[in-house]
């Protein structure tokens, strides 16, 4: 690893781990969601600098989109009434985006730097591309991506059963 991918790979490790402490320890799932957010973040900087951008890819689209879905679907399911209001309004309160703003901050900082300064990962044999990927995936992992697929399947049809307001005696 090179000296900017190196020091880019140890700066978005620190973040992760300080976002996910941080997550860990929220009282407030709001507050909890967006650290997660900015550790699913900066572990995408990680496999970027490790020599993996399609994993790097995958993780942003994958889990730091899907969590921002699943993250509107709840807040959509709670159904938040006028009584609380105002625990909303101190959910979203600006103390709250300081922390995973700052984070984010960094991670963007380091991101440009990498662009700015032409850092690329040609030192490294085990670039992962989406031909590797897919013969992994359809290969020797086929059961477990079967497995994946049968769960997420089930998640989706408790989803749609939990979202339908029928009147239940």
């Amino acid at each position: 690893m090179s000296g900017p991918m190196e020091a880019a790979f140890y700066v978005a490790a620190a973040v992760a781990v300080v976002s996910t402490l941080l997550a860990i320890s929220r009282l407030v799932a709001v507050h909890a969601l967006l650290y997660l957010i900015v550790s699913f973040l900066s572990v995408a900087v990680v496999f970027y600098t490790m020599g993996a951008p399609l994993v790097a890819t995958l993780e942003v689209i994958i889990y730091a989109g899907a969590i921002l879905v699943l993250f509107l679907f709840v807040v959509m399911m709670l159904n938040l009434g006028t009584r609380d209001r105002d625990q909303e309004r101190q959910w979203f309160s600006g103390a709250a985006w300081l922390g995973p703003a700052i984070l984010s901050a960094i991670l963007l900082a380091e991101v440009i730097y990498l662009i700015v300064s032409g850092a690329t990962t040609g030192g490294l044999s085990a670039t992962v591309g989406p031909k590797e990927v897919a013969l992994a995936l359809y290969g020797p992992y086929m059961i477990g991506v079967e497995l994946a697929s049968m769960l997420l399947l089930g998640a989706v049809v408790g989803a749609t059963h939990l979202s339908k307001q029928e009147a239940r005696p």
